[in-house]
């Protein structure tokens, strides 16, 4: 079997390779260091065997010798496993001391390259680590070194006259030291520095100073620290603003393949995502009815849409009754196959739905939609005078909440729910609802929430996902 060693990028996890995201959804083993983007893990298998082996603070939490040996242990039993590394495995990643390792044990690897941080968070910085007429070499070197030992590994006057950018990983509170050995080697004190702070994500810092400055500033890691003319370019293409969500950390429950929007749309903002998916989306069987002898159809929410255009196929299966929607959610999925719904209440609840059919004179309707639902729409129907069909499209059911997902939800700012039913899966899977604050989509999950004793902290105004992250951004204080 083979081992893999894969970078995870710098931070921002829409900076994973898509070679990257393929193997840690099949690893059964996953070693990974404490600075890889968390959302990286959540596409990991419920039944993997994810192992922290970060170093924190500079100590180690697991010693290499132990990771090494993980690694291998695994790898000659068969397992798939994957290496998950910040950055680049081969820059300063020990990934080479790892591909020895595992050579000398007769195991098969592969490397999977990672954007590295001294590329990725000087561009988020809008600083370029060259740039013609100003910069044609850059030079990446650690600092991270250990000022009491004899001699050091580092060539200070060759960097002091490199003519190009420097750029260090690691090591903040060597900053006072890589100035001074630079300075005393001949290197210009006043050339323009940079240091960027937990750089690609939502609440990165770029500090510019000078080189004789670097160890005035009060850094802390994770950082890189520029040093060159390209350090002044920040002021003129800084480009990587706070959104209004930065600094903030949402807990996503949907369905895993309907969070992911709601993800992108809430890291756009800034916010720190964890994805927690404790509901999965079943489809059933069922026999679809001839929609020409309805007058209307009433879709529940997008998931009939699509469970209902995976049996018709196409959109003119459709073309014979009205067809009402709950929610413009719905109604987005259906303009999404080329039809555009007749009938959708200003509120995405049942309530109002039925309130809008009332009057309509329906003498026959279909409604599509989940097998356990709320029968306000029908009953409305029924009671007044339409003959009404129901056909299960679809089940909501328990998806597998790992600890490491449970652990990572109930610690963020918000935890978010889209539907009663992630409501309760969630509560049956993380046994609590304490800890962050709760955010709600609508009353009718609101009402789920306060059968389990809690009170939303919002309550979206437009009952969908992009009225919820509306409500999220109003709540920090920046919507």
């Amino acid at each position: 079997m083979t081992a893999y060693l894969v970078g995870a990028g710098p931070g921002d996890p829409g900076l994973l390779t898509a070679r990257a995201l393929e193997l840690i959804a099949r690893a059964d083993v996953i070693l990974h260091d404490r600075l890889i983007p968390l959302e990286a893990l959540t596409h990991a298998r419920p039944d993997a065997e994810v192992v922290d082996v970060g170093k924190v603070g500079g100590g180690e939490q697991v010693p290499q010798r132990e990771t090494t040996r993980l690694l291998v242990e695994h790898a000659r039993a068969g397992r798939t496993v994957v290496r998950l590394k910040g950055g680049d495995p081969f820059v300063f990643g020990r990934g080479g001391e790892e591909a020895q390792a595992l050579r000398a044990a007769g195991c098969d690897f592969e490397v999977v390259p990672g954007v590295t941080a001294g590329v990725a968070a000087p561009a988020y910085a809008g600083i370029p680590v060259t740039q013609r007429a100003i910069a044609s070499a850059v030079a990446f070197v650690t600092g991270h070194e250990d000022p009491g030992k004899p001699e050091t590994a580092i060539d200070w006057a060759g960097l002091a006259v490199f003519p190009g950018t420097l750029v260090f990983y690691m090591g903040v509170r060597q900053l006072p030291r890589i100035a001074e050995q630079l300075v005393a080697h001949g290197r210009d004190p006043g050339e323009p520095a940079a240091i960027v702070e937990r750089g690609t994500l939502p609440d990165q810092r770029v500090r510019r100073t000078t080189l004789a400055g670097l160890g005035d500033q009060d850094a802390h890691a994770p950082a890189v620290t520029l040093v060159g003319p390209v350090a002044a370019l920040h002021d003129e293409l800084a480009w990587f603003a706070d959104g209004p969500l930065a600094g903030v950390s949402v807990a996503v429950t949907r369905a895993r393949v309907q969070s992911s929007g709601l993800a992108a749309r809430l890291r756009a903002l800034g916010a720190r995502v964890v994805e927690a998916p404790t509901i999965r989306i079943e489809p059933l069987a069922f026999d679809l009815p001839d929609l020409r002898d309805y007058d209307l159809l009433v879709l529940t929410s997008p998931n009939a849409v699509e469970a209902l255009m995976r049996r018709a196929h196409d959109a003119r299966a459709l073309s014979g009754p009205k067809i009402a929607v709950i929610g413009p959610g719905t109604a987005d999925a259906l303009r999404a196959r080329g039809i555009v719904a007749d009938i959708v209440p200003a509120r995405a609840v049942g309530e109002s739905l039925a309130q809008e059919l009332a009057g309509l004179g329906t003498r026959r309707a279909l409604v599509a939609r989940a097998e356990q639902a709320r029968d306000v729409v029908p009953d409305a129907l029924r009671a007044a005078g339409a003959e009404v069909d129901v056909v299960a499209l679809y089940r909501t059911v328990a998806e597998p909440l790992a600890e490491r997902d449970r652990v990572a939800a109930l610690g963020a700012d918000w935890l978010t729910f889209a539907s009663a039913s992630a409501v309760r899966f969630f509560h049956a899977a993380a046994g609590t609802l304490d800890g962050p604050r709760l955010a709600s989509i609508g009353p009718v999950t609101s009402a789920a929430l306060r059968e389990l004793g809690r009170e939303p902290d919002l309550e979206a105004v437009d009952h969908t996902p992009d009225g919820l992250v509306a409500a999220l951004a109003t709540a920090a204080g920046r919507g």
